[in-house]
């Protein structure tokens, strides 16, 4: 992994995993929440994203292994901020509406918030990809509890227990694995609008890249339990208020 410089630390990061998304990129950048850090996580772009983004203002990491789990633990990584937040870098979930994710972890009343997909339009999201989320999603509910309609990217978590889950996911099983090794916290969802993104989707546009997150999901439901870190006062500031 390659980075920039940092800037100033940030209240809230917010980590955008990007494979050539140099078409939507102005945008969700110019929607990021003032006083929050966009850190994009280019993954081997190849139509100048890394740089548009650092000409935008984003703090740029260079993450060359391939893969959507890959990116978003760069971004984490690379993370200073007491929040982290995650989306989408393709134009189909508003940047601007992450004060709502946030919101519950920011207050202490959450530990971990996803949001749930709402699609603006019929082909916003493929039925063979909602079909796809649709199951890991009630395995989720049957194996640690929680009462979750979606597993979609956008999120928030405070950074110190999200670097405790030990998340070693490196493809499209990352946003699962998270969810199934968070078992034990306090794990809501809100509704957010899904919007038809920006370019080709390079996993769920096709039934192939489908299949294959579908079998990085099944593997993460294989593994065996393992206990969360507790998000406790001692562990994260305003926790367990």
């Amino acid at each position: 992994m390659i980075e920039t410089s940092p800037s100033t630390p940030a209240r809230v990061d917010v980590v955008l995993p990007c494979l050539d998304e140099a078409g939507a990129l102005p945008w969700v950048l110019d929607r990021i929440p003032a006083g929050w850090r966009a850190i994009v996580v280019d993954n081997g772009s190849t139509d100048g994203s890394a740089d548009i983004a650092r000409d935008l203002g984003a703090y740029v990491v260079h993450e060359p292994r391939r893969g959507f789990g890959a990116a978003c633990h760069a971004g984490l990584t690379a993370a200073t901020a007491d929040i982290v937040c995650f989306s989408d870098c393709d134009g189909s979930l508003d940047p601007a509406l992450l004060p709502a994710v946030a919101g519950p972890v920011l207050d202490g009343s959450a530990d971990l918030v996803l949001g749930r997909r709402r699609p603006t339009t019929l082909g916003a999201w493929p039925a063979h990809a909602r079909l796809a989320n649709l199951e890991p999603a009630r395995l989720i509910r049957r194996r640690t509890g929680p009462r979750l309609h979606d597993l979609g990217p956008m999120r928030a978590a405070h950074r110190e227990v999200l670097l405790a889950l030990d998340l070693t996911d490196r493809r499209s099983g990352y946003p699962l694995q998270m969810v199934v090794r968070a078992a034990g916290w306090r794990v809501t969802e809100t509704d957010m609008p899904y919007h038809p993104r920006t370019g080709r989707s390079k996993v769920t546009g096709t039934w192939r890249g489908t299949w294959q997150a579908v079998r990085d999901m099944r593997a993460v439901l294989g593994e065996p339990p393992v206990t969360a870190p507790a998000v406790t006062a001692t562990t994260v500031p305003g926790a367990g208020r």
